[in-house]
């Protein structure tokens, strides 16, 4: 079963797919976005990928900062900031990432680190630009290893979130959970007032599971 036109849904694959996904999704509801964009427009940056390539592609959504990006590439929170405001400056719809280390979770510094990750967005971005994103919380902790906040934990989190972007009149940002979304868990996630949808990985992978998921989302 297809996800229906009531639930936005974008799919996200690697650059060199976005082609041939994009044919796939021809009279489609689903819509497409990348993984991640050059801080750079144009020039000599050898590899990398642009917010206007990604245009061309016919991409409309992108994910920034993503945690692998953050903790495997050395993304800083002002990168990740830029890359929000290139994109939105190219009529791309950022999903940009925040999330807390099992660590930081133990040492009680979650709310923290993304006050800190969000107040990178705030300094950059206009009130008017903020309202344009979307943001996912993808507890690092959470993320490939089968284990999920509970509904309740993810909960906590985005109502601080949904209570900074208030800060600035971006109360409406949609809020999206990244933490194993499941086809068994989705819906009492989707339940929560502050969790707009998921921001889906290896489950994603699946077809059947990836519906259930978006049937969850109705």
């Amino acid at each position: 079963m297809l996800p229906t036109s009531s639930v936005e849904t974008a799919v996200c694959p690697p650059f060199v797919y976005l082609a041939s996904v994009r044919e796939q999704l021809t009279n489609s509801v689903i819509k497409l976005g990348a993984q991640n964009l050059c801080t750079e427009l144009q020039g000599a940056f050898t590899g990398e990928v642009s917010a206007v390539m990604l245009r061309d592609c016919g991409c409309e959504f992108v994910i920034v900062g993503h945690s692998e990006r953050r903790q495997l590439f050395g993304e800083t929170d002002e990168q990740v900031a830029i890359k929000t405001a290139v994109a939105l400056s190219n009529n791309l719809t950022p999903i940009v990432c925040v999330g807390e280390s099992l660590e930081e979770r133990e040492s009680n510094d979650t709310l923290k680190v993304i006050a800190r990750q969000l107040s990178a967005l705030q300094n950059r971005l206009s009130a008017k630009d903020l309202q344009r994103i979307v943001i996912a919380y993808e507890p690092i902790w959470a993320i490939g290893t089968g284990l999920t906040a509970t509904p309740e934990q993810a909960q906590a989190v985005h109502a601080f979130i949904r209570q900074e972007l208030e800060k600035q009149q971006a109360d409406t940002v949609p809020i999206l959970y990244g933490g194993s979304v499941k086809a068994d868990n989705a819906r009492a996630l989707f339940a929560q007032a502050d969790i707009d949808g998921g921001l889906v990985g290896g489950a994603s992978l699946k077809a059947e599971e990836f519906a259930a998921i978006c049937k969850a989302a109705e």
